[in-house]
């Protein structure tokens, strides 16, 4: 295979990558806030306590996502410095 057709495939695999990693946080945020909703009209007592958990899962989401998303883009810059 040509380095060229190489590099394309990279980068179409980090594109891809980095889509997946944007619509599995955007669920995951998703789910959390409708869990915790959810809870709190259950347990309206325990409003405070859900939510500090809710916004340190949330953060911790966006953090592993943004991870994954900063590898994909290294990827693609890689694979362009090599052309």
């Amino acid at each position: 295979m040509s380095i060229l057709l190489t590099a394309g495939y990279a980068l179409m695999g980090a594109g891809i990558g980095a889509g997946i990693v944007a619509i599995g946080a955007g669920l995951g945020i998703g789910r959390i806030g409708g869990q915790a909703m959810e809870s709190i009209a259950r347990q309206p007592e325990a409003a405070g306590k859900i939510q500090g958990a809710m916004l340190i899962i949330a953060a911790l989401i966006e953090v592993v996502s943004l991870f994954a998303a900063v590898i994909c883009l290294l990827i693609a810059l890689n694979i362009a410095e090599i052309q």
